[in-house]
């Protein structure tokens, strides 16, 4: 009895040493997690990966589970030529997929690595590397050839290759302008259709593809970088709904160099969006995803670059919207491909013949496939929420639709980076009690080892999930944490947490919540709640449609039905109710506190839109239609209108120089704000993007709490 005493109390010791979250651990945290070790990025053949660690480039083998340092980057960095300083600013969406600093050569035999705009060639066996290129100019987006015996890459506004074994150098485009982009993007395409390239190369290595953006009919948006002792004007291509989209021209050049042949896909300033494109695997078509400017139309086809000659492929339509597609994987046999699609109302994949002629679905029931991964040895691996909508698990099935094997065997939520082909993927898993970790594993599921532990050091408070209904009988998740210290008939202050918008994951799902702004405010004595509601993605396109024309309307509904649920618990104060949301969740508060304006006593609107009026062509017209045809549903939308109904605290944060919620958003509320008589408090931030980061997000995250503190705790 006294062994299994003093073993109690070792273990309540462990419990009691756990950190507690502070805005200073929670920073402590962050600064942490910035120094860990970056991603894998696996070689061509599976068989092992490489990431960076503090300056060096360590390589994995899965098989053998051993690292071994490749080559320090440090050399690489100082040989660098550093680019010139772009004024005024380029407003290169975030979602690019360009200049990652890793990539491996079709052969895995070489490494390339960008640093500072330059690039250069490390060579596995030995380690050594030469610079390819060393040029004041970023070279953009670098891809090798299929052949592994060019470089292509933008610089600029143009398209250039780069023979590897000669050093020559080709520009294959010469007409590119700050408005007329050669293999590059718009702002617009990669942040609302997750477009993340605009090149590619052809199979034979023979011809490249790539967009041309003329942008010059876009409207402008008037940034200013107001921190110099002269205002520098920074201009942003920016098309707000019913304005002008970009020409979108999609063109193929010979590698060696010579005249662009064009493809047409139609008029895409006021039509069509082209949401993905590139190579059949014959080398000579390219395919085309083409949307209409609605969204609820798309068509695949693929174009005979010789002839111009068109052949259709496939259709979808839908009454309300499609999301975001994927892309083609085209199949090893090089006459089939796999395609992810709600046609039946849940995400499924898809097969079909590259004549679109032999069509079969693969997977299929009310759940959603939310990731399509690799496909090996006729099983084709994904990731999906079958069985429980709050989890995600990895799952394998042949092409023809039979044999479906779940491969992880634990509850919660899986993250897979998978190799090519599937012979050895990383699965870092998770639950609301079980801490993230990472483990490898044989593309049959089978467990190899740990590959990371990530101890967990800070009193992570639970999160507990509960259903709850909305105002139709739908039935909606909900989470919260208990503050710390909580005592059983006392009544505490909320503060709900929001996002609420289309095209994202619900938030409740069954994962480790981690050190984050809710459990500072848990430790600091409130009761934290989030719930999902009708629009978020996760539980089928049904689940999305009711917010179709009128955004924000079944989403308040559904929050508003959370709030009450979580009263009727009975360890909230319903007095002391507050509320806070970025972005779409900016926009998620203000609307709450202007019609809903007896539920919550205070409010933080981050970065919010106020006016849909103002927000992007692509995003706003694929839930709220055209403004010429939607007039009552923008107008029922706008918040400065409805200033006047305020009654509760409100501080609003923004960015002045925000890329994706124009600050034109913000001075239009809070014009109408003063107007209407109506007290608040203002956070402006210099920041050229859409979050906060670095040191000033740490005083932002002070000045969040005190205003809780001020407003929640009376």
């Amino acid at each position: 009895m006294r062994l299994l005493a003093l073993f109690l109390i070792f273990i309540a010791s462990a419990l009691a040493q756990k950190k507690p979250i502070t805005l200073a651990a929670l920073a402590e945290y962050q600064e942490a997690s910035a120094k860990q070790d970056g991603p894998p990025v696996w070689a061509p053949d599976g068989k092992s990966f490489v990431f960076e660690r503090a300056k060096t480039l360590v390589i994995y083998d899965p098989a053998a589970k051993s690292s071994r340092e490749l080559v320090s980057t440090e050399p690489m960095n100082a040989a660098a030529a550093m680019p010139h300083e772009t004024r005024p600013f380029d407003w290169t969406n975030r979602r690019v997929a360009a200049d990652s600093s890793l990539q491996w050569s079709p052969s895995g035999k070489e490494l390339l690595y960008e640093t500072s705009g330059d690039l250069f060639l490390i060579h596995i066996e030995t380690g050594k590397w030469d610079q390819i290129t060393k040029t004041p100019e970023v070279e953009h987006d670098p891809k090798f050839s299929p052949d592994r015996k060019m470089l292509a890459f933008r610089r600029g506004f143009d398209l250039y290759a780069l023979e590897l074994t000669s050093g020559k150098e080709t520009r294959l485009t010469r007409d590119g302008t700050a408005t007329l982009i050669n293999a590059g993007l718009d702002w617009v395409y990669p942040e609302e259709l997750e477009l993340g390239t605009a090149f590619w190369w052809s199979p034979d290595s023979k011809s490249i593809a790539y967009l041309q953006f003329d942008t010059s009919r876009e409207p402008v948006y008037p940034h200013e970088d107001l921190l110099h002792p002269r205002a520098i004007y920074e201009p942003q291509r920016y098309p707000q709904a019913g304005d002008n989209n970009a020409d979108v021209h999609l063109g193929v050049v010979p590698a060696a160099g010579g005249t662009t042949r064009w493809i047409d896909v139609g008029d895409t300033r006021i039509s069509f969006l082209i949401p993905r494109a590139g190579w059949m695997p014959n080398s000579s078509s390219v395919y085309t995803i083409r949307m209409n400017r609605l969204q609820n139309k798309l068509e695949m086809f693929s174009t005979n670059v010789e002839s111009g000659t068109r052949t259709a492929i496939f259709t979808e339509s839908d009454p309300y919207w499609i999301n975001t597609p994927g892309d083609a994987y085209f199949l090893p046999d090089g006459r089939h491909f796999l395609w992810t699609s709600e046609r039946d109302g849940f995400r499924h994949i898809y097969r079909y013949s590259n004549d679109g002629k032999d069509g079969k679905q693969l997977t299929k029931g009310p759940w959603e496939v939310r990731g399509l991964l690799e496909y090996n040895d006729q099983r084709v691996f994904y990731t999906s929420n079958e069985g429980d909508t709050l989890e995600t698990h990895l799952y394998s099935i042949k092409l023809d639709g039979t044999d479906k094997r779940r491969l992880d065997r634990s509850p919660g939520t899986h993250e897979i980076s998978m190799s090519p082909a599937g012979a050895f993927y990383l699965d870092t898993a998770s639950s609301l009690t079980s801490p993230r970790r990472t483990t490898l594993h044989s593309g049959d599921g089978a467990e190899l080892g740990v590959y990371r532990d990530f101890a967990e050091e800070y009193d992570v408070l639970p999160t507990q999930i509960v259903k709850f209904k909305g105002p139709d009988g739908a039935e909606l998740h909900g989470r919260f944490i208990k503050p710390a210290g909580f005592e059983p008939g006392k009544k505490y202050p909320v503060i709900v947490g929001v996002y609420g918008g289309p095209g994202v994951d619900l938030p409740v799902e069954n994962s480790w919540p981690g050190i984050n702004m809710d459990q500072v405010y848990a430790h600091q004595g409130y009761v934290v709640w989030h719930a999902d509601n009708r629009g978020g993605s996760g539980r089928g396109h049904a689940f999305e449609t009711p917010i179709f024309r009128k955004l924000g309307v079944a989403e308040l509904a559904d929050q508003i039905a959370g709030v009450k649920y979580l009263i009727s618990l009975g360890f909230v104060d319903p007095e002391k109710i507050g509320i806070t949301g970025w972005s779409y969740g900016g926009f998620m508060t203000l609307n709450a506190l202007l019609n809903a304006p007896d539920v919550f006593k205070c409010g933080i609107a981050g970065a919010p839109v106020t006016n849909f009026l103002n927000y992007d062509t692509i995003y706003t017209e694929r839930y709220m239609g055209l403004p010429a045809e939607n007039a009552d549903g923008y107008a029922q939308t706008a918040l400065a209108p409805k200033a006047n109904n305020l009654r509760a605290k409100l501080m609003i944060l923004h960015n002045f120089e925000d890329d994706n919620v124009l600050f034109q958003n913000t001075m239009q509320i809070i014009a109408a704000l003063e107007e209407a008589g109506k007290p608040f408090e203002l956070g402006i931030y210099p920041q050229k993007t859409h979050p906060v980061d670095g040191n000033p997000l740490r005083q932002m995250n002070a000045r969040i709490l005190d205003f809780f503190e001020r407003n929640l705790k009376f």
